[in-house]
């Protein structure tokens, strides 16, 4: 399958079926820190892929803009 990574940016070709947490676990990724996708959907940690699956992998990023003031 072809894998498309962000941060940083790299694609790599990695052999099918495995189950998507095993394939973050593969390329030393914590799975509950990245997304999953396949085409425009969301794939859950269980969710098998396959030779043929596009795949994007994105790490999840949380917080806030660091001006942010909070109103009082």
């Amino acid at each position: 399958m072809h894998i498309q990574l962000s941060h940083p940016s790299r694609a790599v070709e990695i052999k099918g079926p495995k189950k998507a947490k095993d394939l973050l676990k593969e390329l030393n990724l914590v799975v509950e820190a990245h997304l999953v996708i396949r085409g425009d959907e969301l794939v859950t940690e269980d969710e098998m892929l396959y030779d043929q699956d596009q795949i994007e992998i994105r790490p999840v990023i949380s917080g806030g803009s660091p001006n942010f003031t909070s109103p009082q």
